[in-house]
């Protein structure tokens, strides 16, 4: 009984050794370049898009991007002073990309969140800049997925 037990735990050892995780986007090689060509919109939002597909260099096609953001913060919920207790932030991103002059994807990516007010000011605005950071991220690796889906 011991050793069919210590069979069994041999087994789940090599199979779980075995498990890896590779982000999808991360370890990629792609096979084309993007240029960013023309960009219009929120700076802090734009610059993170435009760092995240600059950093993309391969050798075979090269892409061109044209770019235009727009971020958004709302009030949703007031409390009973009348102070705001629920943001809603918004970026809206249009664009474009060309290969070889002709446009190949023109296409828009909404990504929105909500989060509560924190009455730290400081501490907010660093929140707020994390959030839109991670959105500008998400959105660049958007961007990136819809033309590698193109490419192969």
């Amino acid at each position: 009984m011991n050793k069919i037990l210590n069979y069994i735990l041999i087994f789940f050892l090599f199979t779980l050794s075995s498990c890896d995780y590779k982000p999808i986007l991360s370890y990629k090689n792609y096979k084309f370049s993007i240029n960013v060509d023309k960009i219009t919109g929120d700076e802090k939002v734009n610059s993170i898009i435009t760092n995240n597909l600059n950093n993309l260099k391969g050798n075979e096609k090269e892409f061109y991007v044209t770019l235009s953001s727009k971020k958004e913060k709302n009030i949703i919920s007031k409390d009973s002073k009348g102070d705001p207790s629920i943001f809603e932030l918004i970026i809206n991103v249009n664009y474009n990309v060309k290969l070889n002059g002709e446009i190949i994807i023109e296409n828009n990516i909404l990504r929105k969140t909500t989060y509560n007010n924190i009455s730290d000011k400081f501490e907010l605005e660093n929140y707020e800049k994390n959030m839109i950071d991670n959105l500008s991220r998400n959105i660049s690796d958007r961007i990136v997925f819809s033309i590698s889906e193109i490419n192969e």
